[in-house]
């Protein structure tokens, strides 16, 4: 079974249980939505540049009831661009960035998938597998990924959660796992679109298909 990589820790490793929380998830992409996209990848930490606004943004979905779990594509492991200690500094230098902005803006949980898009893995984006696991990782129950179906549903059965990112694999995602999908200006990110996510009567954008 294909699983993601989990930042800083063995993927089954229990997280902390949240006293209170409703089960509302803000799943987010990385690259331009938190930090600046690169159309080449960003390879290295000197090329996390931060958007501003980002650590404020996630700092108010923290106050607003939701725990935070970076979902985030990466198939230049596997293509050989950088390994996975290389990633593990970068997505590092976006976490302390966020951090650094605001000090409310923590992060739950990251997660990335290594997987290039011709080894047709469920827990790549546009595939629900990483919002899957990380719903599970943070329900404390037993790993386990779904392969995404041709016949798809449309179902909020998440209550609030969201998938929020630049990409059409973002709203692919957001659409294969029942929750409301929120396309990103890059040049602005997650700052841009907390007021819609924060309007429980949003229903987020279309998945065009």
């Amino acid at each position: 079974m294909d699983l993601p990589g989990r930042h800083k820790a063995a993927i089954d490793d229990p997280i902390e249980e949240l006293v209170g929380w409703d089960g509302s998830i803000a799943y987010l992409d990385r690259d331009g939505v938190l930090n600046v996209g690169r159309e080449d990848y960003v390879k290295t930490v000197d090329e996390v540049v931060m958007l501003p606004g980002s650590g404020n943004a996630v700092a108010a979905l923290r106050k607003a009831g939701y725990r935070i779990v970076i979902v985030t594509n990466q198939s230049p492991v596997h293509r050989g661009v950088f390994t996975h200690d290389d990633l593990e500094n970068m997505n590092q230098a976006v976490l302390d960035g966020l951090l650094a902005e605001n000090p409310h803006a923590h992060v739950d949980l990251v997660l990335y998938s290594p997987y290039a898009p011709w080894e047709h893995s469920p827990v790549r984006k546009p595939g629900a597998g990483m919002l899957q696991v990380g719903r599970q990782l943070l329900s404390n129950l037993t790993l386990e990924v779904k392969h995404q179906t041709s016949q798809l549903q449309h179902q909020f059965d998440e209550g609030r959660s969201f998938m929020a990112g630049d990409r059409d694999a973002d709203m692919g995602a957001a659409y294969q796992h029942g929750v409301r999908g929120f396309r990103v200006d890059p040049d602005v990110g997650l700052a841009g679109i907390v007021e819609r996510i924060l309007n429980d009567d949003d229903e987020g954008d279309a998945l065009e298909i």
